[in-house]
């Protein structure tokens, strides 16, 4: 392109990102600002030249820093940046949530990104967290609640069956009274009917909501790896696959899929600055017990600072602001919800390994 060409181009570009709404930015491979835009600037509340007069990193929110920098390093390494989020902190100290999408140019030692303000949807996210943290809370308080006044009115239901029925009509001559004593009869009657077939409804609605059947694990792999494949294609994540030594489970698809998809998601997210994402999955029979094993080579975490919560509903590990500590609590609810269990080992730099156990099936 001659420097005439540029020069036009320029200036066509201009309007576009001196107008945008959206927060441009040029840096170089220093880590400094070399243009920024007004929407960049109006946000953050600093001057262009105070912008360009640190580094970038002296901007961003403390707890992010590590976290960006090893993305950064992608950027360095000639590796597209999309849907990272990460806060910075403005000159009145209000930290802001931006969602940053960037493209290296090694050529000309620069990088150009876009970003968007999110703070707004950050504040609602934690709001819907909180509001399922209680819901999750308040239904098993329910389930338990149906499971404990069942259990509880029985009893006492029974018993007064049980002295209506000692009660010998015939030794009683008041009609009225032999009238009510028999409506009694017929009323505590009604009244353990209607709450067994209550409970039993209830039983049968939960145990449908959890009904197991025969799971393909590499039919139920291969649908999330197609539903993500834009994004384990963009990370150059790499599948060992096993499931020779089992093939089906007793599960449910839609459980399956969310384990997955959660393991591999995470997996791509928690990768090692420069390394390719390489997941290793196999199943096998031990015991006569069905097993899943899945394991990464990504960043892992501290078994002793982090295992005990690690399948909290609202955690965030890694310094990873990202992190809604969601997806492995969803993980967790699949697996013990149809009847199995997980264990997880990690070290730091070694990554993570997850270990399923399903129910068996009983015929």
């Amino acid at each position: 392109m001659t420097k005439q060409s540029k020069t036009a181009l320029n200036e066509t570009l201009a309007p576009f990102f001196n107008q945008s709404i959206d927060c441009l930015c040029i840096a170089n491979y220093d880590g400094y600002f070399v243009d920024i835009n007004p929407g960049l600037v109006a946000l953050l509340g600093y001057s262009v030249e105070e912008l360009k007069s640190k580094k970038i990193s002296e901007f961003i929110y403390a707890e992010d820093r590590e976290l960006t920098a090893a993305k950064r390093q992608k950027l360095l390494d000639n590796v597209p940046l999309v849907n990272f989020e990460n806060r910075y902190v403005s000159k009145s100290g209000r930290l802001i949530w931006l969602h940053w999408t960037s493209l290296p140019l090694p050529g000309e030692g620069l990088i150009y990104a876009i970003a968007k303000d999110i703070t707004h949807k950050k504040k609602l996210q934690k709001e819907q967290l909180s509001h399922l943290s209680e819901l999750s809370i308040a239904n098993r308080e329910l389930q338990q609640l149906n499971y404990t006044t069942s259990h509880d009115l029985r009893s006492p239901i029974n018993n007064l069956i049980s002295l209506v029925n000692l009660i010998d009509l015939e030794k009683i001559s008041d009609t009225e009274t032999k009238e009510i004593l028999a409506m009694i009869k017929v009323s505590s009657n009604g009244l353990i009917d209607t709450m067994n077939s209550n409970i039993d409804a209830f039983k049968k609605k939960d145990r449908a909501q959890k009904q197991l059947s025969q799971t393909n694990l590499m039919e139920v792999l291969n649908k999330v790896r197609h539903s993500i494949g834009s994004l384990i294609k963009q990370s150059d994540t790499r599948f060992n696959i096993d499931f020779s030594a089992l093939n089906v489970v007793w599960f449910t698809p839609k459980a399956l899929e969310s384990v997955f998809l959660n393991f591999i998601t995470n997996s791509i997210k928690y990768s090692k600055s420069g390394v390719s994402p390489i997941i290793t999955i196999c199943s096998k029979k031990e015991n006569g017990k069905s097993i899943l094993m899945y394991k990464d080579n990504g960043i892992g975490f501290d078994m002793k600072k982090i295992g005990h919560q690690l399948f909290k509903l609202n955690e965030g590990f890694h310094g990873e602001s990202n992190s809604k500590g969601v997806g492995l609590y969803l993980v967790y609810q699949k697996v013990t919800g149809h009847g199995g269990s997980i264990k997880v080992d990690s070290e730091v730099n070694k990554g993570t390994t997850f270990s399923i156990t399903f129910k068996e099936h009983l015929n």
